[in-house]
């Protein structure tokens, strides 16, 4: 005890980096201030009497295996595998098929109809960019339906659409909130063109857009086709919106999307049905586009771009009721989980949804089995880089601008939250709790 009394006296004496540093020291501290009373000979003198490593072991043909071990090294997989090796097999798969190339192909001659719904509330901040932005687009007037829907704005939205109402935009007024939901449904029931384009208020299309979203249409087996939306700036969420659009690219080559861009996709007009609030729209276009036996694809030359959400609060409580509403439509379809009926659609959305929800358990189960296995020094060193990388991400989020700022920081940052959201949705979830209004988030 008289090192723990030492520790504890020059404890505000040692600098943060140099406490941060001291972690592992102190685990391994731990574990052999335990073991100072009882040596290794007076251990295995004592009859009966195991150490809490041999304790955890079995014995199976000859080979012995820890459980720890064991839980630590499945939680390993079920973190790396929805993360890494999925993308890896589908970069395999998509090379095997001789999928390399892009799945489709301009053609400056194919203009279907499109009816473009833009659902918004309370959006004068930014609404009129908005309106310029959709008529700079490059599509023919004569081929385009614009519908912008306000639900229930209780600010100048409305007021700023009618000063630009003329064909091919038109308003579509809700007195009263009724959610995202609602605002699509009353754009469909007005939607009268081949293609039902979903764009949100918060993205900007670049010139070309549409004219490149509608390409995918010409394969008949293509229902549904997601644009690009980018982030302007480089933080976590930027990189992590990057990565999700490669998966998508390899999604489309091998089979179809699991899910698609919420602010900015396409589908075929008959393919839409009215939605259901509290159920993610662009997650439930893509199920029911799949159920009916079509594909849903990505399209990497229909971008957008959009800024990040500035407040890590923000982001994190959006994240929450993204998920929730995600939750909510693939148990409402969970029919397509099932790998005989939907075959390669039912793997990709096992590996890209539910196991990807399941990271934040498999996080928990492999700290605490590598903190249990510190005896070993390679559990020693596991268990110092997984708690570096989480105070990383809580030092970030608590502002420490040098680390907010440099990639790791972003990184370890985005990636927590992004987890610890998916905990605190699954949490929810199982409490009841549904995401039945939407709430624009604030860029």
């Amino acid at each position: 005890m008289r090192r723990f009394k030492a520790l504890d006296q020059s404890h505000h004496s040692v600098g943060y980096a140099e406490q941060f540093f001291f972690i592992p020291h102190f685990l391994k501290l731990c574990k052999n201030e335990g073991a100072m009373r009882l040596s290794g000979s007076e251990i295995s003198s004592r009859p009966g009497t195991r150490s809490s490593r041999e304790l955890l072991r079995s014995a199976d043909g000859g080979v012995e295996v820890t459980v720890m071990e064991g839980l630590f090294w499945l939680s390993a997989i079920g973190v790396v595998y929805p993360y890494l090796g999925y993308p890896v097999l589908l970069w395999l798969v998509s090379g095997m098929l001789g999928r390399f190339r892009p799945h489709t192909q301009d053609d400056s001659s194919f203009y279907p109809s499109i009816s473009m719904i833009i659902p918004a509330c309370n959006e004068e901040s930014r609404i009129e960019r908005k309106i310029e932005n959709t008529k700079a687009l490059r599509y023919p007037a004569d081929r385009l339906q614009v519908l912008f829907v306000s639900d229930g704005s209780t600010d100048r939205t409305v007021e700023l659409i009618r000063k630009h109402e003329a064909d091919p935009i038109a308003l579509i007024e809700l007195p009263v909130r009724g959610g995202k939901a609602a605002a699509l449904n009353a754009g469909l029931d007005r939607a009268r063109h081949d293609v039902v384009v979903f764009s949100d208020a918060s993205i900007e299309l670049e010139p070309d857009a549409l004219r490149y979203i509608v390409q995918g249409f010409r394969d008949p087996g293509v229902g549904c086709i997601s644009g690009e939306d980018m982030i302007a700036e480089s933080g976590g969420e930027a990189w992590y919106g990057r990565y999700e659009l490669l998966v998508r690219r390899l999604e489309s080559r091998v089979h179809s999307i699991v899910g698609a861009s919420g602010s900015f996709y396409a589908q075929r007009r008959e393919l839409c049905e009215p939605f259901t609030e509290g159920l993610a729209p662009d997650f439930l276009s893509v199920l029911r586009t799949v159920e009916k036996g079509f594909r849903a694809v990505s399209e990497p030359a229909a971008v957008g771009m959009m800024t990040s959400v500035k407040d890590s609060k923000q982001e994190f409580d959006r994240k929450v009721r993204t998920l929730i509403r995600g939750m909510t439509a693939l148990f409402a379809y969970r029919r397509v989980l099932n790998p005989v009926r939907f075959g390669v659609f039912a793997i990709e959305m096992l590996s890209h949804k539910i196991l990807r929800w399941s990271v934040p358990f498999f996080l928990i189960i492999a700290l605490v089995s590598s903190v249990l296995l510190i005896d070993s020094p390679w559990f020693l060193f596991v268990s110092f880089v997984q708690i570096a990388f989480y105070l990383t991400a809580l030092l970030a989020w608590w502002g420490w601008s040098l680390i907010r700022r440099s990639l790791p920081g972003k990184i370890a940052l985005y990636f927590s939250m992004v987890n610890a959201a998916i905990l605190v949705a699954w949490m929810k979830y199982a409490m009841g709790v549904r995401q039945e209004l939407w709430t624009p988030s604030q860029r």
